[in-house]
């Protein structure tokens, strides 16, 4: 009954978010001023009644607190809007995003895990060490750095060797299956190093710092008196404990992959959600920005109750 009682709070918290979410992603879009209309106004056919016709079609015409209505209506019947920009589905616009920009963020976010991971333990496992030091101090420096940042260096130093632009080669004309798979990796590659690069300094801290933290309990010190190896009181006692915290990272890592890199796919132009939601801001597209901040609300709530109920299983304090 305590297990139920748990998950049930837990699912109606993350409805209740998906809720609040949804009412402020509805409301903090149209206090930017202006509309996906106004900009017309530059257009020299765009006559005031072409604006006004289009401000029908839109529901712009309406009061804030209908168009909110009727905003909720279509979201309960899966009816996501229409794009302003190309008059297409949202939904339809935002699953080819999603394809584009999840194997590319998967990428990078696994390699930083694995890499995260085992500079955590050897930076733990040598503390004090200058392999420690030095693991420790790269750590920081890429996790300090900043996103956009990082990724205009890469694509400095690396232009020359990689493809830096797009996902796929526009001169590569009826290429085999595997000619193309090659392509796209290729130009996958700078992007995912860079959030690689930017993820793995987060885990190697978590890691290292959470160690730590286990190589200093009592169970660990008995196994140390008992004459175990050093290498199985890591492996068996201290990385067992200290992988709970690197679980909830990572799970609420897997909640930001939907969303992409926005910063990242706009240095690389790389086609995916990041790069439409900047397209949708300067093109005062509510209905894709709604739709695209509601796919990262609904991924990063989702990993978050997912997180949770690992932390239920792994942690047996909850249960008491």
């Amino acid at each position: 009954m305590r297990g139920a009682d748990y998950i049930i709070k837990k699912a109606a918290f993350a409805i209740a978010t998906i809720f609040v979410a949804i009412t402020l992603n509805f409301i903090l879009f149209r206090l930017l001023p202006g509309t996906a209309v106004t900009g017309l106004s530059r257009v020299p056919h765009a006559t005031p009644a072409l604006r006004h016709a289009l401000e029908v079609e839109f529901g712009l015409d309406k009061p804030m607190w209908q168009q909110y209505v009727i905003y909720l209506e279509n979201l309960f019947k899966g009816n996501w809007g229409i794009s302003f920009a190309n008059q297409q589905p949202v939904w339809s616009n935002l699953r080819t995003d999603l394809w584009n920009t999840i194997p590319m963020v998967l990428l990078g976010t696994v390699v930083a895990i694995l890499v995260g991971i085992a500079t955590g333990i050897i930076s733990a496992w040598r503390r004090g060490t200058k392999l420690d030091q030095v693991s420790t101090n790269t750590a920081i420096a890429f996790y300090a750095f900043p996103t956009q940042w990082l990724a205009l260096v890469i694509l400095i130093l690396f232009a020359s060797y990689l493809p830096s632009h797009g996902m796929e080669n526009d001169f590569l004309l009826n290429p085999t299956p595997w000619e193309h798979f090659k392509d796209v990796m290729s130009h996958m590659l700078l992007p995912s190093l860079t959030i690689a690069l930017t993820l793995y300094g987060e885990y190697t801290l978590i890691v290292r710092s959470a160690m730590l933290e286990t190589l200093g309990e009592d169970y660990v010190l008995t196994a140390r008196a008992k004459g175990l190896p050093q290498r199985t009181i890591v492996r068996r006692y201290a990385l067992r404990n200290a992988m709970l915290p690197t679980t909830t990272l990572i799970a609420l890592s897997l909640g930001y992959i939907v969303a992409g890199a926005i910063l990242v796919e706009d240095v690389f132009s790389w086609p995916g959600i990041g790069l439409a939601v900047v397209d949708s801001v300067a093109a005062r597209d509510y209905p894709m920005l709604q739709g695209a901040f509601l796919v990262l609300t609904i991924s990063v709530v989702f990993f978050n109750f997912v997180a949770d109920l690992l932390y239920f299983r792994l942690d047996p304090r909850i249960k008491e």
